[in-house]
């Protein structure tokens, strides 16, 4: 994949943009690549060029990249200004729950829809899903969808105001459990060990619902990149973006070596002969 700038606006011009409608509802949806779906939500404040690079990333490694707008500009780069605006408005949106513990966003509905139609479009055994900060917990609702195989959260940030609160229903959660005892599934998740968005609480908390379906893994805060877009570097002053805003690309760096076990586990998962258990 070629070097791109991370400090310029990305115009997407190598994903097909497409309007997908499902439950009524038409969304924005980036895809590109070949093989088994993957969908890949963005990060808070939207599809930014580090985003966009984690996709092609995924697209490269094999997979058919679903990346639909859920929020922001896509392709820009996150000023602190409009990102912020960005930010207030989800967290008041009726899309997603930001301020509620044991709930699931509405969203999820749509993106569990979105799963069933990419696995209609691509094949294979099942899709994969990744979300990131306020869509961090989004991939396991999704798990409700049975065509979904490989969920991977990274830094969930939802509640914000719950440190130890996870956004999915008791009910859900253990629907969830159950089908991942049942199909001998994990669930795959990623923070930075001093992020103020996504603590120790909330990992625990997972664990607790889960049991060792839950796989977490936790990054020193010394394996952050410290040259940001104005958006982190005003408003995110943890580290917190495991493959995105915060990974460092170089070989070695362990924010590579998370991004290298998220693609492995996605084409264990979703190999068009494989089965049996990935963690």
């Amino acid at each position: 994949m070629p070097k791109r700038s991370m400090k310029q606006d990305d115009p997407l011009e190598d994903f097909t943009r497409r309007d997908i409608a499902l439950g009524g509802v038409t969304k924005v949806v980036y895809v590109a690549g070949a093989g088994p779906a993957v969908i890949v939500m963005t990060e808070m404040p939207g599809i930014s060029p580090h985003v966009a690079r984690f996709a092609r990333w995924v697209r490269d490694a094999g997979f058919t990249v679903y990346m639909p707008s859920l929020f922001g500009r896509d392709g820009a780069v996150p000023g602190a200004e409009e990102g912020a605006a960005i930010f207030q408005r989800a967290c008041v949106s009726a899309e997603f729950r930001a301020l509620s513990s044991n709930q699931s966003s509405p969203v999820t509905k749509w993106l569990r829809s979105l799963a069933r139609l990419a696995h209609g479009e691509c094949g294979g055994p099942g899709v994969g899903a990744i979300g990131m900060c306020f869509t961090g917990n989004f991939a396991l609702t999704m798990m409700l969808e049975p065509s979904m195989l490989a969920p991977v959260l990274s830094q969930p940030s939802l509640p914000l105001n719950d440190p130890a609160g996870i956004e999915i229903t008791p009910d859900e959660v253990r629907a969830v459990r159950e089908r991942l005892e049942r199909e001998d599934l994990t669930v795959m998740a990623y923070r930075f060990e001093g992020d103020k968005f996504c603590m120790a609480q909330r990992f625990a908390a997972y664990a607790e619902a889960l049991g060792d379906r839950f796989v977490g893994r936790v990054l020193p805060d010394s394996a952050a990149n410290t040259d940001l877009a104005p958006f982190f570097a005003r408003h995110v002053t943890t580290p917190h973006s495991v493959v995105t805003a915060h990974l460092i690309d170089e070989a070695g760096q362990p924010t590579i070596a998370a991004r290298d076990e998220i693609l492995a586990f996605f084409k264990r998962r979703l190999a068009r002969s494989g089965s049996g258990r990935s963690s």
